[in-house]
């Protein structure tokens, strides 16, 4: 039952096959297991690779069993077509295209599967990457913001420093008018004199300036403060408005982008183990010799083939002989008398008939 369901796989001809030996049977039974194996591994690399691209299980499952099947077609196909001949170099050259399509495949099985083995080496590389985008996506968010910030703190420093002028210049007046009073500048006369006076008013105003100066400076500072925590705001919710999709960036393209920074030699050598089993069923057609089956199955085509030339040169042979007796048959013909006669006789009544039919349509027109 085992060997049957192999044999089917390898797609050999059943017929034949039934009337070879037990070994040319296990031949093909094996060849068969070979090709039934790699659908399994096609459909386990396509069932987690789109599960990466779904999330879903249910649909990479249906969708994996679908490209086994795939799979598995085009290796039975692969191997079912290649023949043996008695030259090596012809069936080299009829397997190369199918060694292509076997690499073609054998890339596609293991991809997917490499990502499964290193799946824990890839997230440690692609959480670096997350940690790199985040950090860039911070900073290009950052630098739209940053000019308003900027232009909002030079107007504070800006403010702050027009009062801190204010109150050095109400320090210094202070400064004058006290040395006025003492006697040590100024007139040097002890008392408040009209100069003390004029210094103090001088003070006085420049001290009433210097207060309303703090207030519009306090109210110009609370607004500047106040749009740049707006700023702030803006900044964080698009940083986190933009922080799922960075996190959300581990898909089937990422995580292959993601393997090229690992080591390539284990992924060479799974990469060739895939290979190997791929193209095993195709090496072991090459390299084993014509079996029973072979000369069996080259018999079977040749007679086809010998029949189908026997039945065009017997249609050949038909026609030509048939356009021979038709010739002769209508040259017969064409020579007889009565036929000759016959005929003349009918052709004068038909113008006879196609004359009067004339004239009567004419007298009819003419009134």
């Amino acid at each position: 039952m085992i060997q049957s369901f192999f044999i089917l796989c390898s797609g050999a001809d059943r017929d034949v096959l039934d009337t070879c030996s037990s070994g040319e049977k296990n031949k093909y039974a094996g060849i068969g297991a070979t090709v039934f194996f790699t659908a399994i591994l096609a459909t386990i690399a396509a069932t987690y690779a789109l599960f990466t691209i779904f999330d879903n299980v249910y649909r990479a499952i249906l969708f994996g069993l679908l490209w086994g099947l795939v799979i598995f077609n085009l290796d039975r196909f692969i191997v079912s077509t290649l023949k043996k001949r008695d030259q090596w170099w012809k069936e080299f050259a009829m397997a190369i295209p199918r060694l292509i399509l076997a690499v073609i495949i054998a890339v596609v099985i293991s991809k997917p599967l490499e990502l499964k083995i290193f799946e824990k080496e890839i997230d440690r590389v692609m959480l670096s990457q997350k940690n790199e985008f985040t950090v860039q996506n911070q900073g290009e968010i950052l630098a739209q913001y940053t000019p308003k910030i900027e232009e909002l703190d030079a107007q504070i420093n800006s403010i702050k420093a027009e009062i801190q002028s204010k109150e050095t210049e109400v320090n210094n007046l202070y400064e004058i008018y006290i040395a006025e009073a003492e006697g040590t500048a100024g007139t040097e006369l002890e008392g408040k004199g009209p100069v003390y006076q004029e210094k103090r008013d001088k003070h006085d105003a420049a001290l009433a300036e210097l207060t309303t100066l703090k207030e519009a400076g306090a109210q110009k500072i609370a607004l500047a403060e106040t749009e740049k925590e707006a700023l702030r705001d803006n900044f964080n919710t698009a940083v986190s408005t933009s922080q799922p999709i960075i996190n959300n960036f581990d898909g089937l393209m990422a995580r292959i982008d993601a393997m090229k920074e690992l080591p390539w030699l284990p992924s060479l050598f799974i990469f060739l183990l895939f290979l190997a089993i791929e193209t095993a069923p195709i090496f072991s057609k090459l390299i084993s010799p014509m079996g029973e089956y072979d000369i069996k199955l080259a018999d079977h085509e040749m007679t086809i083939k010998e029949w189908s030339a026997q039945k065009a040169a017997h249609r050949k042979v038909l026609i030509q002989t048939e356009h021979i007796l038709n010739d002769r048959v209508y040259t017969d013909i064409s020579q007889d008398e009565e036929l000759y006669n016959y005929k003349k006789k009918m052709s004068k009544e038909i113008m006879k008939r196609q004359q009067d039919a004339f004239y009567r349509r004419q007298t009819k027109i003419l009134g």
